[in-house]
């Protein structure tokens, strides 16, 4: 990236923005109006009437649903007549939304009084009989009949009642107590504040009490006519929604256009926003690619000839904590760092005085230029297309600075095989990848797509994994067929370690997920150490050669022989020759160095043990608060072990799921079997008194337990493929973000946002 500086008279400030917003290359630096003689610029006349435009456009799309409407992307140019246009649909639509959202609530209300006149018109009793008695009270809703009528029996102020019910309503007739009736009589303020002894009785249960609607009319009749205006009224909510519909197809390509070129027009006007300015003159600055140095000053010289000053001002590379590692030298004032560069105007001079009374302001970096608006220029992401969706996971954590490593290629290596590993599943891989290509093709937006691409490569290695497995939705039919039947392979597949005879597995992948851990934190301290040799090679040496030191010692030390005895045997059995993977390897030996005596005893001082303590020290002289985390070493690495209990998570829910429909049982030998294709009577029948069904299955239990069974079978594995995302992949994510991410990358970058905008133009008028 490179730094640019465009100096020139105010007069030629619009067309020199204008030229830069067709290149769409310059990433503009905001001014802080911090220089003395400057103020951040005004916008360009006719900024406030585009702006206002632009929001009646954008509430007309909002209007039409213009964002979900299948309307081509816009392509032309505005007919001359454009403004009247847009006043004409303007006007239409604001008139059929004001009668839309009026319909909608006079239909709400009917709907209302539908809902509220719909039990009575249950009960069959006319509205007028319900109400205006004075010796007796009335009560409609709906409850349990043999609770309300145990309360009213109950009641003490109640001396007859009858109840009249329909479905879930019931009406409710009560006569009060003569001792009610007198108090009632002799109250001032009349009935209205004395209550209703049906209300007074039901107060201890659940009781829904209903109004009764006020009209002359027969429920049926009132509930009758009611429906009959609702229909009207959602009648004429199409007819406005098929109006509105029509003016989306003949209009929505005109509005999607206007709002394209409104939106040009006013990032056009607002851009002096971004200059400083004084009374003659700006200066605008912002990052181009280096290798677009050249486009950008042949375009503007175009435009303005010799009336402007353009200045490369560095062609800087930052260090991690965004200070100048380096700046190329760039003859200041001459574009290109052509020595024969026109002469500056007179407009040019007054700039450049202005601007040097704002000299305390800026910085300068290795005799190069001064650097007058201090930001650092923005981040491209530039990866190959098969880790193009893995951006968006780090751009959730923080976009990288442009000073450092991105580490998106790394997400795209290590991600989907932690999360492969964690599932590994033939059948689960390929629901996965069917999941993130339809993710991946059939959304618009770049966020969903881009997870769609990361579901894509996690199910393949998922996948992967699954064939090493030899697992296809938790069963292990794969693995006979292909390693043991077709391949003649003893090795694969490998076992998950749930059955009783294979349990050293589950111990052993425990192992693994540290090994991994080991190699998954090395890459993360070499990079960092790559990071800090910008700021020298001791640097590097000392901070992140003293981590790499300390991992890797300690960790050599676990899985030698010193104190073997205090070690668990799995961490030496796992990798030999009659283990789990049997590849011969039964720990690294002591390496002693030195016997230290301590008192009555001895302390073997090894080779690792060593490499872990120089590690110690040099971070301790390096940095003491940090020194503090040093046994981070050891736990960091025990975090990585939550893959492998994960890996057992995923697989005894799928086992428990496929247990309960087919059914299993032991051979003599304790090897499991499901019962897949024999009945529960074959193992007695086959193996005698040696074998042990542990459970019949739903399969063969009849009909209605194979239909339940296979309810069970189909939910249980979609609970399983749904779980794998929130925990296999929220766990691989916080391995990458909070143990990888953090031993070497910062993030905090700008993105990359030329001014400017794409457009597609064509000789078509709208």
């Amino acid at each position: 990236m490179s730094k640019v500086s465009v100096t020139g008279a105010k007069g030629i400030m619009p067309t020199v923005i204008e030229t830069i917003h067709e290149l769409n290359l310059v990433h503009l630096s905001d001014y802080d109006g911090s220089w003395e003689g400057f103020d951040n610029g005004n916008p360009i006349e006719g900024a406030d009437d585009a702006s206002e435009k632009l929001v009646t456009v954008r509430a007309l799309e909002s209007t039409l649903d213009l964002a979900d409407a299948e309307t081509p992307a816009p392509r032309g140019t505005l007919a001359d007549n454009w403004e009247q246009r847009l006043e004409e649909v303007r006007t239409r639509v604001n008139e059929l939304d004001d009668q839309r959202t009026e319909i909608r609530e006079e239909l709400r209300q009917v709907e209302d009084r539908i809902d509220r006149v719909s039990p009575f018109a249950e009960l069959g009793i006319d509205l007028d009989l319900l109400s205006g008695y004075e010796t007796v009270d009335i009560l409609v809703g709906e409850g349990s009949p043999g609770e309300i009528e145990a309360e009213l029996d109950a009641a003490e102020d109640i001396r007859a009642y009858e109840t009249f019910t329909s479905g879930d309503v019931i009406a409710i007739v009560a006569a009060p107590t003569d001792a009610v009736e007198a108090a009632v009589d002799e109250s001032e303020s009349g009935s209205e504040d004395d209550g209703n002894v049906i209300d007074d009785a039901l107060v201890g249960i659940e009781f829904t009490r209903y109004d009764v609607p006020d009209t002359d009319q027969s429920p049926s009749g009132y509930v009758a006519e009611l429906e009959e205006r609702k229909t009207d009224l959602e009648s004429r909510l199409t007819e406005i929604d098929d109006e509105l519909e029509r003016i989306e197809r003949e209009d929505g390509q005109f509005l999607l256009q206007l709002e394209e070129e409104l939106t040009i027009e006013v990032q056009r006007a607002e851009a002096p926003l971004q200059f400083a300015t004084s009374n003659r003159a700006f200066i605008a600055e912002g990052w181009v690619p280096s290798d677009e140095f050249g486009r950008l000053t042949t375009a503007l010289r175009n435009a303005v000839g010799d009336s402007l000053e353009i200045e490369e001002l560095e062609r800087a590379s930052y260090d991690r904590h965004g200070a100048h590692s380096h700046t190329e030298e760039i003859q200041k004032g001459t574009p290109e760092g052509d020595a024969d560069a026109p002469a500056q105007t007179d407009a040019d001079a007054t700039a450049d005085d202005e601007a040097a009374d704002g000299e305390k302001q800026t910085a300068v970096t290795d005799g190069g230029s001064a650097v007058t608006m201090g930001d650092e220029p923005p981040t491209i992401q530039d990866n190959p297309s098969a880790a193009k969706p893995f951006e968006v996971l780090v751009q959730a954590v923080n976009r990288p600075k442009y000073s450092e490593l991105d580490p998106t290629i790394f997400l795209f290596l290590t991600f989907p095989a932690f999360f492969g590993f964690m599932i590994g599943d033939v059948g689960y891989g390929l629901l996965y990848v069917a999941i993130g290509a339809y993710m991946a093709t059939q959304f618009d937006s770049k966020g969903i797509t881009s997870l769609g691409g990361v579901a894509i490569w996690a199910g393949l290695f998922t996948i992967l994994f699954g064939f090493i497995y030899g697992e296809i939705f938790g069963l292990h039919v794969l693995g006979e067929v292909l390693w043991h039947d077709t391949l003649h392979v003893d090795l694969l597949p490998l076992n998950k370690g749930l059955e009783p005879a294979a349990a050293d597995f589950a111990l052993g992948w425990m192992v693994v997920s540290v090994i991994a851990g080991i190699v998954h934190l090395n890459i993360g301290y070499i990079l960092d150490f790559y990071e800090n040799m910008s700021h020298g090679v001791k640097d590097a040496v000392m901070h992140s050669g003293s981590w790499l030191l300390m991992l890797n010692g300690i960790w050599i030390w676990i899985f030698s022989a010193q104190a073997r005895g205090s070690k668990p045997d799995f961490l030496f059995n796992t990798f030999a020759s009659d283990g789990p993977f049997p590849i011969g390897f039964t720990g690294f030996p002591e390496w002693g160095l030195v016997t230290i005596p301590l008192g009555v005893t001895e302390f073997l001082l090894t080779a690792p043990l060593l490499v872990f303590l120089i590690g110690f020290v040099m971070l301790l002289v390096t940095d003491t608060v940090e020194a503090v985390e040093a046994l981070d070493v050891i736990v960091n690495v025990f975090s990585y072990t939550r893959m492998g209990a994960v890996l057992l998570a995923k697989a005894g829910m799928a086992f428990v799921v496929n247990l309960l429909f087919f059914g299993a049982y032991r051979d003599p030998d304790g090897a499991f079997h499901f019962l897949r294709t024999h009945e529960p009577s074959y193992v007695a029948e086959h193996y005698g008194d040696g074998a042990e069904v542990i459970f019949n299955g739903l399969m063969h239990s009849g009909t209605a337990a194979l239909v339940g069974g296979l309810v069970i079978l189909v939910v249980g594995h979609l609970v399983v493929l749904a779980l794998g995302v929130t925990s296999a992949g929220l766990q691989a994510v916080r391995l990458e973000y909070v143990e990888f991410f953090n031993k070497f990358y910062e993030g905090g970058g700008a993105n990359y946002e030329p001014f400017g905008h794409d457009r597609n133009d064509t000789e078509d008028h709208y």
